[in-house]
């Protein structure tokens, strides 16, 4: 049995309200800022499932894609109908290409501005 559900997925970041923004540009959503924390928290919600949210994070390293030993940390899988309309709407809002030379697969790797690697899926 169960003993918790998953009530958001958290990115740090140098810019909360920034990173919200852009996620808000690709899936949709609500940006709401939590009052009393000087943007230091922002959670953007909406129909697209699990809610995402952005804490401020002093000293921010983005992670490094692929890293140094070839594992991986987490990223985000975002479904779209149409990989190259995607890309261009993803690379316009500020995000930058990792990986998505190979245009015959079924998907393409991109940093948001944080530097947070996340894929484009056609799956």
């Amino acid at each position: 049995m169960a003993i918790a559900t998953l009530g958001a997925v958290v990115l740090d970041c140098p810019d909360p309200l920034a990173l919200a923004g852009f996620y808000a540009g690709l899936l949709g959503g609500k940006v709401t800022v939590m009052e009393d924390n000087d943007d230091r928290w922002v959670d953007l919600t909406g129909g697209f499932g699990t809610p995402l949210a952005f804490q401020a994070a002093p000293g921010f390293v983005p992670p490094r894609w692929p890293s140094a030993d070839g594992s991986q940390q987490s990223h985000l899988d975002l479904k779209v109908p149409d990989l190259d309309a995607a890309e261009r709407e993803a690379l316009a809002l500020g995000a930058t290409v990792l990986d998505a030379a190979d245009r015959e697969r079924t998907f393409r790797v991109y940093a948001d501005p944080a530097g947070h690697p996340f894929c484009l899926c056609a799956c």
